[in-house]
C-alpha cells in the first residue's frame, strides 16, 4: 500500500491524547461519606505512578478513530502493477536538432546543448524512433531513423551520444528555417512508409535561438499537421555580445586623400552591459595591434559605423579587431584592398589616337580607371602584326578595312570565342565584314539621310540594351545619326537586328560565328556620323558591350563563410591554405573551386599565380538575443514550450500523476472515513454506558486520597 500524500499520517501521533486523557482520572471509584465540604478546596486529578489505564476498550476507539482518519487524510492506494505505455505501445517519433551555427560558439551554449540532447536520448524508450540532425548553413544527419532501429535497442542512446560528441559549432550562419523544413520532411516521408503506428510526431530543437537566424524557408513551407516542435533554448553564461561588420563601399571613383580607408558597424546587443570599446587594426598573426585604436560608445540595442584610416605603412594588417566584448567568436573583420582589374580592348583601325573627328578619340575616353578597373585601349594598324597579348582581349573594335591576313586572324578570334564590333566608317569596310561572316558578295551603300536619322526599334530585350529597359533610360530618340550605311540583314545567316533607324534599316545587328559574337553598327559614333558618341548612351552602351565579351568579370575579394569562391583558372594544381593552417590541394584539370568554412585571409597558390581572399563571419550571427518563440508560431509551426524541469524532475512528475489517477480510481479513503464513522458510533455508545449517573445523596462524599467527588 502506498500514500498520495503520506505526510498527513503524521496525524495519527494523536492518538497519544486519549491515552493521556485516561491516565488523567476525574473521579475515584471508593467514596466515603462525609459531612459538608463546602468550604473545602477541590484539588484537580494527577497522574502518578499509581494512576492505571481504565476502560481499555473505549481507549481503543477513540484511537482507531484518529488512525483512521489520519490514513483517510493520507489517501491510500493499492500498488498495481503498471505496464509502461511508451515501452509497450505506439511509439514515437522523434528529430533531435541541435543547432551548430556560430553563434553556439559563446561560451557554455554548446555545452548546454549538449546535455540537453544527451538528456533527451537517454529518456526514449524501446519503441520509440528517433534521428539526430545538426545545422548551421546546411543540415548534417548524424544518426537516421534507419540506423537508429537498425542497432540494438541497449545500444541506440549510446551511439548517438558518441555521434554528437563528434560534432560542435561551425562558423557557418544559422539557416533555421531550412533546417526545421528537413525535419518535418524527415516526419513526414517516414510517415508515407509502412511503419507502425506512432503516439507522437516532434522535432525538438536545441538551440540558442538567436535573433539573427534565417526563417525564410518557412514562410512558403506548410508546417505538417500531427507534428509537434519542441524548443529547448540553449543559455550563454553571457548573454551580451556585440559585433563587427565590414560596410562595402560601393564608390567606383579613386579615393581622394584624407577619406576614410575602409568602414565598419559596431553593433551591441539590447541587454549589453557594456556600452564603450575600440575598434583598431591588427597585425596579421592577430597578435599586435597597429596604431591607436579608435573608442567607440554603442548604446544597448544600437550600432554605431567607424571609419578607420588606413593603417600604418609597411605594417602587414589584414584584419580589424573590436575590444572590451564578452564573447570574441564575431570581433575580427577580414579584408584585403581589391586589386585593379586590367582588361584590354584591341582597336584596329588608322586614325592616330589625337583626332578628335575620329571613332579612336572618342573610344579612349570613355573607359575611366577607377579603383576596381583599368581599361587599356591597345590600338593596332589593321595590317601590323597581332602580339601575343592582343589575342588576350576579350574585346576587339574593328573601324577600317583589313587585309586578307588580318581579317582571317580576327575570324579566327571570333570563333574562338571573342567579340568583335565591326563599326561601318565606310562602305569599304564592308569588305572586311563579309571575309568576318565567310560572305564574299556582301556589300554596303551609304544611306541618303535627308536631315537626320534615329534609333526607333531597340530590342531591349537583348542583353546589350537591358540595361536601358527602365522606361527613364529608353530614351534614344536624342541621339542623331548624320549618315549610315545600308546593309541587307538577310545576307547574314542567323542575324538578329537589335536596332533599327527610324527608316527601317538595321542600325545594329548580332552575327553568331563560332562561338564568339559579331556585332555590326552600320555608323559611326565619331561626330562626323552621329551624335552618339556624345550622348550619354555611349558609356554605358560600351560597358554593355565589354561585360557582354566578358571583359567585366567582378573581382571579389570578400566573402562570407560558406560561400563558394572561383579560383584561378590555371593548369596546374592549385594548394589552397585556410586561416587555421589547414590545407588541401585541388587536382590539376579539375573545378578549381572551395566552399569556405572559417573565417580568416585564405591563400591558393598555383604555380606562379597567388589569389588571397578574405572570409567573414554572416554579420546575422552577432544578433544574439533570442528571438521570442511567437515568431515561429507566427509562421504556423505548432510549438510546444519545454517544460523547464529536467528529466528526472518530469519522471518524478509523471509517476505522482499516475498514482493520482490510480487513488482517484480505488478511492479507499472512502472506507476509511465509513470505518471512522462506525467506530465513532460505537465509542459514543460505550462512553454513554460507562457515564450512567449515580445517586446523589444529601451527605457528601469524599475520595480516599482527599479529593472532592
Amino acid at each position: 500500500m502506498s500514500f498520495l500524500t503520506p505526510l498527513f499520517l503524521l496525524g495519527a501521533l494523536a492518538v497519544a491524547a486519549p491515552i493521556l486523557f485516561h491516565l488523567i482520572r476525574q473521579t475515584s471509584k471508593e467514596e466515603t461519606k462525609f459531612s459538608s465540604l463546602m468550604f473545602l478546596l477541590a484539588s484537580p486529578p494527577r497522574v502518578t505512578r499509581r494512576s492505571r489505564l481504565e476502560h481499555i476498550l473505549l481507549l481503543v476507539l477513540r484511537s482507531l478513530v484518529l488512525c483512521l482518519l489520519a490514513f483517510a487524510f493520507a489517501r491510500p492506494f493499492l500498488n498495481m502493477a503498471q505496464t509502461d505505455d511508451a515501452a509497450t505501445g505506439p511509439g514515437r517519433r522523434i528529430v533531435i536538432l541541435v543547432d551548430t551555427s556560430a553563434s553556439m560558439r559563446r561560451e557554455g551554449v554548446w555545452a548546454d546543448a549538449r546535455a540537453r540532447a544527451e538528456a533527451f536520448l537517454r529518456d526514449t524508450t524501446p519503441a520509440d524512433h528517433v534521428a539526430l540532425f545538426t545545422c548551421d548553413r546546411d543540415v548534417k544527419r548524424l544518426v537516421t531513423f534507419e540506423q537508429w532501429d537498425s542497432a540494438a535497442a541497449g545500444q541506440r542512446a549510446t551511439i548517438a551520444i558518441a555521434a554528437l560528441a563528434k560534432a560542435a559549432p561551425t562558423w557557418h550562419g544559422t539557416h533555421l528555417g531550412t533546417a526545421l523544413v528537413a525535419a518535418a520532411s524527415a516526419l513526414d516521408e517516414a510517415r508515407a512508409e509502412n511503419q507502425p503506428q506512432l503516439r507522437e510526431r516532434r522535432v525538438i530543437l536545441i538551440s540558442d535561438l538567436q535573433e539573427g537566424s534565417h526563417l525564410a524557408a518557412l514562410q512558403a513551407y506548410e508546417w505538417p499537421k500531427g507534428v509537434e516542435l519542441v524548443v529547448e533554448p540553449a543559455r550563454a553564461k553571457r548573454p551580451t555580445n556585440a559585433g563587427l561588420q565590414l560596410i562595402a563601399d560601393s564608390d567606383d571613383n579613386e579615393k581622394k586623400p584624407g577619406d576614410a580607408f575602409v568602414r565598419v558597424r559596431v553593433s551591441n546587443s539590447t541587454d549589453a552591459k557594456r556600452e564603450l570599446f575600440q575598434v583598431g587594426w591588427q597585425s596579421a598573426d592577430g597578435k599586435d595591434s597597429l596604431g591607436k585604436p579608435q573608442d567607440v560608445y554603442v548604446p544597448p540595442g544600437q550600432s554605431r559605423v567607424v571609419a578607420l584610416t588606413a593603417p600604418p605603412v609597411g605594417a602587414s594588417a589584414d584584419r580589424i579587431t573590436l575590444r572590451g566584448d564578452d564573447e570574441p567568436f564575431d570581433n575580427n573583420v577580414y579584408l584585403l584592398p581589391p586589386e585593379a582589374a586590367r582588361v584590354s580592348v584591341l582597336y584596329l583601325g588608322t586614325e592616330p589616337e589625337t583626332d578628335t573627328a575620329q571613332p579612336l578619340y572618342f573610344l579612349q575616353r570613355a573607359f575611366p580607371a577607377t579603383r576596381k578597373q583599368i581599361v587599356q585601349i591597345l590600338a593596332r594598324p589593321p595590317v601590323a602584326q597581332l602580339l601575343p597579348s592582343d589575342t588576350e582581349a576579350p574585346l576587339v573594335i574593328v573601324t577600317d578595312a583589313m587585309s586578307d591576313e588580318r581579317a582571317a586572324a580576327v575570324r579566327r578570334l571570333l570563333t574562338e570565342g571573342k567579340t568583335v564590333l565591326v563599326s561601318l566608317k565606310t562602305a569599304a569596310v564592308a569588305r572586311t565584314l563579309g571575309q568576318l561572316v565567310g560572305s564574299a558578295t556582301l556589300t554596303a551603300d551609304e544611306a541618303k539621310v535627308p536631315s537626320y536619322a534615329m534609333l526607333a526599334e531597340i530590342d531591349f530585350q537583348h542583353p546589350l540594351f537591358a540595361p536601358f529597359a527602365d522606361p527613364r533610360f529608353s530614351d534614344f530618340t536624342k541621339i542623331h545619326f548624320w549618315k549610315y550605311r545600308r546593309l541587307d540583314a538577310t545576307q547574314f545567316p542567323g542575324a538578329r537586328v537589335v536596332a533599327k533607324f527610324d527608316t527601317g534599316d538595321p542600325a545594329l545587328l548580332q552575327v553568331p560565328v563560332g562561338k564568339g559574337a559579331l556585332y555590326v553598327l552600320t555608323s559611326g559614333w565619331q561626330p562626323g556620323d552621329s551624335q552618339l558618341a556624345l550622348s550619354s548612351k555611349f558609356l554605358p552602351l560600351l560597358f554593355s558591350l565589354l561585360e557582354q565579351a566578358g571583359g567585366l568579370r567582378p573581382q571579389i575579394t570578400q566573402h562570407t563563410v560558406g560561400d563558394t569562391v572561383p579560383l584561378a583558372a590555371t593548369n596546374a594544381a592549385v594548394r589552397v591554405t585556410k586561416p587555421d593552417g589547414t590545407g588541401l590541394t585541388l587536382g590539376a584539370g579539375t573545378a578549381a573551386v572551395i566552399q569556405t568554412d572559417q573565417p580568416g585571409i585564405h591563400t591558393a597558390v598555383s604555380g606562379a599565380t597567388t589569389q588571397r581572399f578574405a572570409v567573414n563571419l554572416d554579420p546575422q550571427e552577432s544578433k544574439t538575443p533570442a528571438m521570442p518563440i511567437e515568431e515561429l508560431e507566427h509562421l504556423g509551426l505548432a510549438v510546444k514550450r519545454a517544460d523547464k524541469t529536467t528529466t528526472v524532475q518530469a519522471a518524478e512528475t509523471k509517476r505522482h500523476l499516475a498514482n493520482a489517477e490510480l487513488e482517484a480510481r480505488q478511492k479507499l479513503w472512502r472506507w476509511l472515513i465509513a470505518f471512522a464513522l462506525v467506530f465513532v458510533t460505537l465509542e459514543t455508545l460505550l462512553a454513554g454506558w460507562l457515564a450512567k449517573p449515580t445517586v446523589a445523596t444529601s451527605a457528601e462524599t469524599l475520595s480516599p486520597a482527599g479529593r472532592l467527588s
